[in-house]
Parts: C-alpha cells; sequence; structure tokens
C-alpha cells in the first residue's frame, strides 16, 4: 500500500511550524528509517499517516485514502503505529488480551484472532507472559507488549517510534528480527530512530529531517555517508561508516558485511 505526501505542512496552536512543504512516496514494502535531531519533525510526520494530526495544508494518502475524511479508527486498519513509550497504548489486565485487543476491535473472526495473537507472541517472545499484566512486566517486556499488540492487528503499514530506546542488547536483536519478518511479508516498515547503528543494519532507505524539513532521502549507502549535511541535524553516521571513511576504504560502508567486504577489497594493503 503506497504512501503519498505532498507538500505537507503542519503548525500547533502554540503556533510552532513543524512540517514544512513536505513531499514524498513511500512504496509498498519498503522499508524506511526516518532520522534528524529532536525537533526537526520526525513524530510529527509519521502522525500524520494514522490520521493523529491533520494536515495544516497539504495532502496525505495512504492508498487511496485521503488521512484528512478517515477517523483514526478506519485508519488502524491500514497503519499500525508502536509508540515510543509502550505506557501510551497498554490498557488490558493480561498480556493476551492486551494483544488481542486491536484485531478483535478490526472485527477479525475468532480463528484468525487466535493465530494472529498466537504469531504476534512467539515472535516477541512473550508467550510465557500471556497471563501477567504487563505493569508488571519490567519496560523491555512492556515494549515487546506493546509491539505484539500492534502486530497481531496484520496492517500492511507499521511505523516504530524510537523502538531501540532503553532496549538490551538481546532485545534490540528481537526487534530487528521482527523488522525483517516484516519485510519477508511484504508489509511496509518505517522506523523514526536515533540508533544510528539498528538503523543501518536494518533498513535500505533512509530519511533524515531537519527544522520540519527533507534534508535527504536515498539508499541507506547514501544518505549515511553524508556527514555534512548530517551533522546539521545532530547526526552521526554508523561508527564502522566512520570508520572506514577515517581509514580511506573504496565507497561507503553502513555495517559490519560491507566493512569486511571494504577491508578485503582494499588494493592498498
Amino acid at each position: 500500500m503506497q504512501i503519498t505526501i505532498t507538500d505537507l505542512n503542519h503548525t500547533y496552536p502554540s503556533g510552532v511550524q513543524a512540517l514544512r512543504g513536505v513531499s514524498l512516496a513511500i512504496n509498498a514494502g519498503e522499508d524506511v528509517a526516518i532520522v534528524g535531531q529532536n525537533g526537526s519533525g520526525k513524530t510529527t510526520l509519521v502522525k500524520h499517516l494514522n490520521g493523529l494530526l491533520k494536515p495544516t495544508s497539504g495532502v496525505v494518502m495512504v492508498g487511496d485514502w485521503d488521512t484528512r475524511d478517515r477517523a483514526v479508527s478506519a485508519l488502524a486498519a491500514r497503519v499500525g503505529y508502536v509508540f515510543q513509550n509502550p505506557d501510551e497504548q497498554l490498557f488490558c489486565r493480561t498480556v493476551a488480551d492486551e494483544v488481542a485487543f486491536g484485531p478483535k476491535n478490526l472485527g477479525f473472526e475468532a480463528g484468525k484472532i487466535e493465530q494472529l495473537t498466537a504469531e504476534a507472541m512467539s515472535l516477541t517472545e512473550i508467550q510465557n507472559r500471556r497471563e501477567a499484566n504487563p505493569y508488571d512486566l519490567s519496560s523491555t517486556w512492556r515494549k515487546m507488549v506493546a509491539l505484539a499488540s500492534v502486530l497481531a492487528m496484520d496492517t500492511p503499514i507499521v511505523i516504530l517510534d524510537e523502538p531501540t530506546t532503553g532496549q538490551d542488547a538481546a532485545s534490540v536483536a528481537r526487534i530487528a528480527r521482527v523488522v525483517a519478518w516484516l519485510r519477508e511479508r511484504g508489509k511496509t516498515v518505517i522506523a523514526i530512530t536515533h540508533d544510528i547503528d539498528f538503523c543501518a543494519e536494518n533498513f535500505s532507505r533512509v530519511i533524515a529531517m531537519g527544522q520540519g524539513r527533507l534534508l535527504l532521502d536515498g539508499p541507506a549507502a547514501e544518505v549515511l555517508g553524508e556527514e555534512e549535511t548530517l551533522a546539521s541535524t545532530y547526526v552521526d553516521p554508523p561508527q564502522l561508516t566512520r570508520l572506514g571513511l577515517a581509514l580511506r576504504l573504496p565507497g561507503v560502508v553502513i555495517n559490519e558485511a560491507q566493512f569486511l567486504q571494504a577491508l578485503k577489497s582494499d588494493k592498498r594493503k
């Protein structure tokens, strides 16, 4: 399901203009990371995709739907949103009820609800916590419950808002597996992230934002190699990219596999 954003502007009631003429298209099945400093417009942008915010001017299309004409409840069938803070979206008394709430609310039949719930809990490794109260779990596992609750809705588009914040290495690896699983199934995955190494390892397209505008948009290797422009929005390239540039390796490397290949092909040895 394609997303098309045309000349999007958004001004908050306080008078702060958070988006300034943003235009972009995201094709069905793309995996996209959006990076930039706090206040660059990242969250404001993605909240237009599920109707939490409406354009001050401009148009946001999700498939053939104009978001200005659709309620948040309707857009929830197309766009799943995992908030940065899981406590903003958890309210049921058990993990199982929390994960099942979304597909039940979308009107799925009982057999499908059971299947989607079991699959989402298995992916996030919370199946052994199904009877626990989410608020009795650590923040790491509450994040997994929130993620599972969105996965179970089986939406064609999934938004992850700072998915790795506060997560340990095992949890970051778990989230990376979920991103890969979504990609394999043709879902569109959009992540807002300050974790530039996670971005480099898991996303093929990167958008950099600053002061409500798009600064860069393209393949990850191209965008993450633009040190000067990224610095303007207080984003550093991945550690391996910086090391590769310091070593003057051929090309721009953004992950371990590329770094090792560049070392192997370096003709100066």
